[in-house]
């Protein structure tokens, strides 16, 4: 494979990510429901994927091997992670939120500060300090929609920076089982016992038990709406941007693509959905993203630098 495929890849996995939001608002269905919906349907996807896929056939030996890991941090960073995104989006527009899972692997920094006690230094700690600045602004929209008497985008907020943090320790906690077993196997796993878990929370909490033979019944664009989600923005999604990643040339700035999600989710929800983006969430945008590319310069710009101011 070619870089230029690689990064190809990687960005059609990006866009996957980005669409999410905008899929789940088209369906119409409640945010607890679509995350079932949405996990039963792409963890299925990639069970097939890996058994027509004879290198990563072999489910069921980390399975065996790691099952008091897997099951705990399956159901924390895939069922009740995915469960605050899809109900975010009952609160907060798609952009908030979008915005706000962007900061994900800002906050996988963190998580590896306080897991693993690796230190955050150089570029790093500016957008470091970027995620918190951008968070911010966020949850300072919220509240002045709360002061005008609207406070719904707030919880929606709260909801998606809750599941930005969850995902983060996840990431950081289940990479020596990827090392050991390979990202797509592990995926599959945890995406296979988390919508096991969101089925039965859903069920128990918000008295909605979903049955996957009933997708048909639903309006077409619901149906059409979810199906898109789970196939393409979890099954095929998981995919491009897993062996993008692992096919790049520099897989660090394969990842800084994903910041390109936020941009991709505002164009399609205010092109589509309609939702309008205030000047607190537009800036918000411009905070994450400029850091970003700032992080990704930064090698550029300390090589330009005279030796004694560096």
């Amino acid at each position: 494979m070619t870089p230029q495929m690689a990064y190809l890849m990687t960005f059609l996995g990006v866009t996957g990510h980005a669409s999410s939001e905008f899929f789940a608002v088209l369906s119409g269905v409640s945010g607890p429901e679509v995350s079932v919906w949405r996990y039963l349907l792409g963890a299925a996807g990639l069970l097939l994927i890996c058994v027509l896929w004879k290198e990563h056939r072999d489910l069921l030996t980390p399975l065996r091997r790691h099952w008091r890991e897997l099951v705990p941090l399956s159901l924390i960073g895939v069922s009740v992670a995915y469960l605050f995104f899809h109900w975010a989006l009952d609160y907060a527009t798609a952009i908030q939120v979008g915005t706000m899972v962007t900061t994900i692997p800002i906050f996988v920094g963190l998580s590896n500060l306080v897991i693993n006690k690796v230190p955050i230094a150089g570029a790093k700690l500016i957008t470091g300090i970027a995620a918190v600045i951008g968070v911010a602004l966020l949850l300072t929209d919220g509240y002045l929609a709360r002061l005008l008497g609207d406070n719904e985008s707030l919880y929606g907020v709260v909801l998606a920076l809750g599941c930005a943090v969850m995902i983060s320790a996840y990431a950081v906690l289940v990479k020596p089982l990827i090392t050991e077993h390979g990202a797509i196997r592990i995926t599959t796993i945890s995406l296979a016992i988390g919508a096991i878990g969101l089925w039965i929370i859903v069920g128990l909490f918000f008295g909605v038990w979903v049955n996957p033979l009933t997708l048909f019944d639903k309006e077409p664009i619901a149906a059409w709406s979810l199906l898109t989600l789970g196939l393409w923005n979890t099954t095929i999604t998981q995919v491009l941007w897993l062996g993008g990643l692992a096919a790049v040339p520099d897989i660090t700035r394969g990842s800084y693509l994903f910041f390109l999600k936020p941009v991709i989710t505002a164009f399609l929800a205010i092109t589509f959905l309609a939702q309008p983006i205030t000047w607190v969430q537009a800036l918000a945008i411009v905070v994450i993203c400029g850091a970003v590319i700032l992080e990704m310069a930064w090698p550029s710009i300390v090589a330009r630098l005279p030796a004694r101011a560096r």
